[in-house]
């Protein structure tokens, strides 16, 4: 008769995996059961605490739909999705860093030409974006592909806000021969990540906010080259120290420098004020 004893059953359940046919598989279950019974017997986790888990994550799939991902946002807070990315992309001194993806990214954002803007409502204050894309030994990539996202003046997601146009604020954009590229957003706000679910109820139970510091997103990618999927960060931002999903890297933090002269507005067709940043990606050759 087997012994499911306190000393005895973690060993019982790693055994009952032992011809698992894939390996990586087995390898992945067995840490996570090491770690998690360990978990377990550290905190001496009591049964009502367990089934408070298990409520939790209930809650957090129930939250879940085709415009929200709650376990997304549970795995950001918790430092998971930034962990998991950094074990993933490890790059070469002087590539671009890579940061989180994000919950609301979307598929088939527009091709626009060199220069376009990517807001179709008007608000915010414009933001020329500027600069090349280049490999890790210094060359230019041309016909690389940006893909560019980023929230509204009020920090919602188009996708989030029913007054914004369809796929606003999103774009794509090629850079030239030479590797160079430019678009117009919008100067990026802080926000709150959604915190009406149960994500937003743990922060509040651990003393934290729910705000991320003003952002772009960026998909930067080339044929023959490890794509990046990484943010362009606000200097100053009052959140950087604190971001709520852990996505801020030092590298990827940039000056917004703010211009007032008609002159310079007219050359990229934006009102005044408006702001420049010039940003160059570094991409790893396959």
């Amino acid at each position: 008769m087997s012994n499911n004893s306190e000393e005895q059953i973690t060993q019982n359940v790693l055994d009952s995996m032992a011809k698992a046919p894939d390996a990586r598989l087995k390898q992945v279950m067995t840490g996570l059961v090491n770690h998690l019974h360990a978990f377990i017997r550290e905190v001496e986790l009591t049964q009502e605490e367990w089934m408070q888990g298990i409520q939790f994550l209930t809650s957090t799939g129930q939250m879940c739909d085709d415009k929200r991902q709650e376990f997304i946002l549970l795995s950001d807070i918790l430092g998971a999705t930034m962990l998991v990315d950094a074990i993933d992309h490890r790059l070469p001194d002087g590539a671009t860093e890579s940061t989180i993806f994000g919950p609301f990214y979307r598929e088939g954002a527009p091709e626009l030409p060199t220069g376009a803007t990517i807001s179709q409502d008007g608000r915010g204050e414009p933001a020329v974006v500027t600069g090349r894309v280049l490999s890790t030994n210094g060359t230019p990539i041309p016909g690389a592909l940006l893909d560019v996202w980023e929230t509204d003046e009020n920090g919602l997601y188009e996708q989030q806000d029913p007054e914004q146009p369809d796929m606003n604020l999103r774009g794509k954009f090629r850079a030239d021969g030479e590797g160079r590229y430019c678009f117009v957003g919008i100067k990026p706000v802080s926000y709150p990540i959604p915190d009406d679910g149960p994500v937003g109820r743990l922060l509040r139970s651990l003393g934290r906010h729910p705000f991320r510091p003003a952002h772009i997103h960026l998909l930067v990618s080339a044929d023959g080259f490890v794509p990046v999927t990484t943010h362009l960060f606000v200097k100053g931002d009052p959140y950087l120290d604190s971001d709520a999903v852990f996505g801020t890297k030092d590298s990827l933090v940039v000056d917004f420098l703010q211009h007032d002269s008609e002159e310079e507005a007219a050359r990229y067709h934006v009102a005044t004020p408006f702001y420049t940043v010039e940003y160059d990606f570094v991409l790893k050759p396959m």
